[in-house]
Order: structure tokens, then C-alpha cells, then sequence
């Protein structure tokens, strides 16, 4: 099955490597957007499976939008470069799918979380 995705994150480099990475391993990549307010309408429009949420984003942070993220239909992995232990409860208190690492980002990665 090939899942479609959203990517959204500030960083237009990160967005267009893991857009790559993820086409390779068989995801769609319908959408990206550099900020959260970008990210909901986009995921609004296209309904994709799967956000790529960074927790770090100028007008917000992932952690306050995985639940309007929800109500689009899709599964939110959140993403950080920074390790989730940094992070504490929150990962699992947001109700996201899980986190990946920047670094460690695979399509495997996100698969594993939506088993």
C-alpha cells in the first residue's frame, strides 16, 4: 500500500529531503508546508494518511496540533532533530502516532508506527 503523506516543517531542505527519502520507499508525498496553520489546511484539503508533523514550528508547536491533525483523518508522526527523550511524556500525551528523529527517519520508521 502506498500512503500518502504531509510533510510539514520550517526547514524547506528537510522537507525536500524526506520528501525524496519517503518517495523512494514507496510514499506519496501530496503536500508540505513550513508552518502548522499551512500543515491543517493542507491536510484539510488533500486527506492524506500520514502528517510529518515537526515539533518545532514558527507559529506553533506540533505537540498543541496533532489533534486538529486528527480531526483531517490522518496519523501524525511527530518529528524533531532532537531525541525524544528530550521531550519527556509529551510524545505519548499529544496522542501522536509516535516520533521519529530527523536522523533516524525511514519509511520502515513510519510504518512500524502505524501497525
Amino acid at each position: 500500500m502506498c500512503l500518502r503523506v504531509v510533510i510539514v516543517d520550517d526547514h524547506a531542505r528537510f522537507r525536500a529531503q524526506a520528501a525524496e527519502l519517503l518517495a523512494l520507499e514507496r510514499f506519496t508525498v501530496v503536500g508540505d508546508a513550513e508552518t502548522g496553520a499551512g500543515g491543517i489546511e493542507l491536510s484539510r484539503r488533500l486527506t492524506p494518511d500520514v502528517v510529518l508533523l515537526d515539533i518545532g514550528l514558527p507559529d506553533g508547536n506540533g505537540f498543541d496540533l496533532v489533534g486538529a491533525m486528527h480531526e483531517t483523518g490522518a496519523a501524525v508522526v511527530l518529528t524533531s532533530s532532537r531525541s525524544v527523550r528530550d521531550y519527556g511524556t509529551r510524545v505519548s500525551d499529544s496522542g501522536a502516532e509516535g516520533f521519529i528523529s530527523k536522523a533516524e527517519l525511514s519509511g520502515e520508521a513510519i510504518r512500524s508506527l502505524l501497525r
